[in-house]
C-alpha cells in the first residue's frame, strides 16, 4: 500500500468504525471515521474527507444492539442504511463485521490494503 493514502471508514452505528480507525492509525495509516450515517447528504462522505479509498463496515441491526445496547428501532437502523447507500455503492471494500472480532476486521482491512 502506498504510504499516504487517505482511508475513509463508514458504516452504521456499532459497526466498529472507531475501533478500526484506531487500529489503522496505530499502524501509521491515515484513516478517518466519516459519520455519513448521520448526514442527509448522500455524498457527504466525499465532501467531509474525500478519501482515496472508502471502506464500508456492515453490521446487522441485531448485532448493533448486542455491541452497544443502542436504544434505537429497526426503522432508525434502516434510515442509517439509506443514508449510507451512496457510500456503500462507492466503497472499495465492504466488510460484514457481524461474526468478526475487531482484530479480525483489522486483519481483513490490512490484507486488502496490502494489495492496493
Amino acid at each position: 500500500m502506498r504510504e499516504q493514502l487517505k482511508i475513509g471508514i463508514v458504516g452504521p452505528c456499532a459497526a466498529g468504525k472507531s475501533t478500526l480507525v484506531a487500529g489503522l492509525k496505530a499502524r501509521g495509516i491515515l484513516a478517518h471515521h466519516i459519520a455519513q450515517e448521520h448526514s442527509y447528504v448522500p455524498a457527504m462522505w466525499r465532501k467531509i474527507t474525500n478519501p482515496d479509498l472508502l471502506i464500508y463496515l456492515d453490521v446487522s441491526y441485531e448485532s448493533s444492539l448486542r455491541r452497544r445496547h443502542l436504544d434505537w428501532t429497526p426503522a432508525e437502523y434502516e434510515e442509517q442504511l439509506r443514508r449510507l447507500a451512496h457510500a456503500r455503492q462507492h466503497a472499495d471494500l465492504i466488510v460484514d463485521t457481524d461474526h468478526l472480532t475487531p482484530t479480525e476486521v483489522l486483519a481483513e482491512v490490512l490484507r486488502f490494503l496490502e494489495n492496493v
